[in-house]
Parts: structure tokens; C-alpha cells; sequence
């Protein structure tokens, strides 16, 4: 009964990377809900900058935030993140760890990131990632690459923000001998803006394309019903998904529970924690 179940994720798995490498990484299916703040002066979290690195200049206060998501409510295509940010007085610098999969098929990214104001106008950053895929019996597969942004603020409520990743086409090859192979990871291309309406009302839009796939447009809404508790939701065009969740905080720490729809794989649920430690940079 085990390899009855087993056997058809595992074949879904090989099949994925045989025949669409279009992702850096399986991200779950509310990975913009994680990134949502990044185009916000004022909804800035430890998770922001998965989004767009030139977000980690806008973080005053060292944290770390932690995602996990039951994909389709199927332990094998559960997917996680974990990041931390650190200010600095010479810039801010992030570490991404993301995993995906089972024992069976996996992939794993890595990523180290710095980000840092240019001035009152405009925020840079850069991400550098080891990216990998494991399936017991064959030979896993590996990729270093690179992916940046920017932020302009435009005005003191109104963001946008440009993302590129993977611009070269970083190839993969054996765990071994990274970039040996003609199989590629795709390129993607972002653009986003961000609105904050005032301290309790946000509206974030994104517009992606990925290599070989359709253009995606990404857009949500976050509101404060009260200080210490925050409500968020939207949609991704391409699978016709929806995400929602539900946030309150105390002192230093914030709980999220949030959850997604695809119309024809079903339901995803996530839990997300976030907690700041240390002072406040400049405080």
C-alpha cells in the first residue's frame, strides 16, 4: 500500500523536473503570501525579502521567520522556509533556507542575501543561492545562481519595485559538479507595486513572468482590524489560486495561519511564526 502511494508522487516528481525545470524551487502555493510586504514601508517582516531583496533595506530589527505549508494537504509535496535578517550599519543581510518534498524527491534552495538604501528614493539588494534536487536511485542534480531587485519609493505611501532571478540561465549538473548539464533552471522577471493606504490598509500587486510560462499577475490586500491583529487575501491568475490568512502579534512574536485554494488540486494550509530579537537599528 506504501509503494501504492509512493510510487505516483515520486513519478510526478520525475516528470516535473524531466520536463518542466521552470521553477528555482517547488514554492509552496502561498509564497506570495509570505513576500507580501515587500513593495510596504510599513509591513516590512523577516520573510519580506523572499520576494525582492532590496526589501531588506527597509528592516530595522534582527528576526527570523519560519513557514511551513501541507501542499494539497499531501505530506510528500510539503514545502518550507525559513529566514533571518540581520541590520547592520553597513547594510542588511538575509539567509533564505527553502525545502520541498519527501524523502523520495526533494529540492532545497540556499540563498544569502544583502540588501541596503541608495538613498531617500531607492533600495538595492542581491541574493546568491546553492540550489538542489535529490531522487534516491539517481543522480541529484545542482545549480549556484544569483537574484536581485529594487525598490523606488515613489512617494511616502507608493512603492514599485523591479526582481530578476536566474538571469543567465544558471545550468544544472551533478550535486559534485554544479552547472555541468544542459538542463537549465528558468529565468524570472518581476514587477511589482505596493500601496499603503495609511498604518492599517495595504494593496500589493505583482506582475511575473517566467520562462516558458504565461505572464502572472499576483494581487492582495492586508488590513489592521487592531494593532496586534491583521487580516490578508489574494489571487494569483495563472492557477486561479486564492490565499488568505490571519495574523495577531504580541510583544515580539507574530502567528499567522493562512491557507490556499487551486481549483482542481484542493486546499493548502500554512502556519507561519515570526519573531524579532535585539534593538531596533538607530534606536
Amino acid at each position: 500500500m506504501r509503494f501504492k502511494i509512493l510510487f505516483p508522487v515520486t513519478l510526478i516528481g520525475i516528470i516535473a523536473i524531466n520536463n518542466a525545470m521552470s521553477q528555482s524551487i517547488r514554492y509552496s502555493v502561498a509564497m506570495p503570501y509570505i513576500g507580501f510586504g515587500a513593495y510596504s514601508t510599513k509591513q516590512i517582516d523577516p520573510l519580506s525579502f523572499t520576494a525582492n531583496q532590496a526589501a531588506l533595506a527597509n528592516v530595522s530589527q534582527a528576526g527570523v521567520g519560519l513557514y511551513g505549508e501541507r501542499r494539497f494537504l499531501l505530506a510528500a509535496t510539503s514545502s518550507y522556509t525559513v529566514a533571518t535578517v540581520v541590520p547592520t550599519k553597513r547594510g542588511n543581510f538575509g539567509v533564505q533556507l527553502n525545502y520541498s518534498g519527501f524523502k523520495n524527491f526533494n529540492e532545497n534552495k540556499l540563498g544569502l542575501a544583502y540588501g541596503r538604501s541608495l538613498g531617500p528614493k531607492i533600495d538595492v539588494g542581491i541574493q546568491f543561492n546553492y540550489y538542489s534536487y535529490r531522487i534516491p536511485g539517481y543522480n541529484g542534480a545542482s545549480s549556484i545562481n544569483f537574484e536581485a531587485g529594487a525598490i523606488m519609493h515613489f512617494t511616502e505611501k507608493l512603492n514599485g519595485g523591479i526582481h530578476v532571478y536566474n538571469p543567465v540561465g544558471g545550468k544544472l549538473g551533478t550535486s559534485a559538479t554544479p552547472g555541468t548539464s544542459d538542463e537549465k533552471l528558468a529565468s524570472a522577471y518581476k514587477f511589482g507595486l505596493g500601496y499603503d493606504a495609511s498604518e492599517n490598509f495595504f494593496i500589493s500587486s505583482e506582475i511575473i513572468k517566467e520562462e516558458d510560462k504565461p505572464v502572472n499577475v499576483v494581487a492582495g490586500v492586508q488590513y489592521h482590524f487592531a494593532k496586534q491583529f491583521f487580516a490578508r487575501a489574494g489571487v494569483v491568475s495563472e492557477s486561479s489560486t486564492f490565499f488568505a490568512g490571519a495574523g495577531i502579534g504580541w510583544k515580539n512574536l507574530r502567528l499567522d495561519v493562512s491557507g490556499s485554494y487551486h481549483p482542481q488540486l484542493g486546499f493548502s494550509p500554512g502556519v507561519l511564526l515570526i519573531a524579532h530579537f535585539g534593538n531596533k537599528k538607530g534606536g
